[in-house]
């Protein structure tokens, strides 16, 4: 595929938040094609799909991090209550999009942790897997990107202006019109099949018998990685429980 020009281009490291699925995989692929040094930083948030987090580890290392941080605030699952289905354990994930599946101010939480410990390492660069198809979620938008990058800019102003702090660029795919398919056809390039082995299931189960774990296939996010891979031209090896 022609890849796009990237607004990034002139960074050497970065930041980036790294759930283990799909998005997340193929952006962190992305970024080390263009030559990036990857500080990856997963969150246990008190998720249904907790196990994308044992993916997220796996593929750090295959990816070749610096470092991988899986950062624990499960606390969040008691504060968010009954606002959503990815933290409820109790209510049906539908196969098409709901709101109910926002969970409340998650990217603001996420990129904000991933930027004080961009802060600490002195990396200017924060990333997170939002591509253009993301439209119905109002924190996955590139208005809602650079409205917080203002934020944290004011956050910090005066240790920028000291010359103490540097200046906090956040990106995603978004921001430059990646698809989620065009950002698959990337990590399929770099990954091969390993790029099935991501997780995208908000549910999904292990096989006891032969510890394989498997994506329920008709939740809404399962939907979207068949879609994606369908429209990217490449064929299905992810295991599902059922089609």
């Amino acid at each position: 595929m022609k890849e796009k020009s990237s607004s990034i281009h002139n960074f050497s490291e970065a930041v980036c938040i790294f759930s283990g699925g799909l998005d997340s995989i193929s952006t962190a692929t992305y970024l080390k094609k263009m030559g990036l040094e990857l500080y990856l930083i997963s969150f246990d948030y008190g998720q249904r799909a907790s196990n994308e987090l044992f993916v997220a580890k796996r593929f750090s290392k295959l990816l070749k991090s610096k470092k991988h941080e899986i950062i624990n605030i499960s606390f969040l699952k008691t504060l968010l209550g009954k606002t959503n289905i990815l933290t409820g354990s109790k209510s049906k994930i539908p196969s098409t999009f709901d709101y109910s599946m926002v969970v409340p101010l998650r990217n603001t939480v996420f990129l904000t942790l991933a930027s004080v410990w961009a802060t600490s390492l002195n990396i200017p660069l924060v990333i997170y897997g939002a591509h253009s198809g993301d439209t119905r979620y109002p924190d996955c938008r590139p208005s809602f990107t650079r409205s917080l990058e203002k934020v944290l800019y004011l956050s910090e102003i005066d240790g920028i202006k000291l010359g103490i702090r540097k200046k906090l660029h956040i990106w995603s795919p978004a921001m430059d019109n990646l698809s989620k398919s065009e950002l698959l056809l990337i990590g399929y390039e770099i990954l091969g099949d390993k790029i099935f082995q991501s997780w995208s299931c908000y549910l999904g189960s292990t096989d006891k018998k032969t510890n394989i774990s498997k994506h329920c296939g008709i939740c809404e996010s399962c939907m979207n990685r068949k879609q994606a891979i369908l429209k990217a031209g490449l064929e299905d090896k992810t295991i599902y429980v059922s089609y």
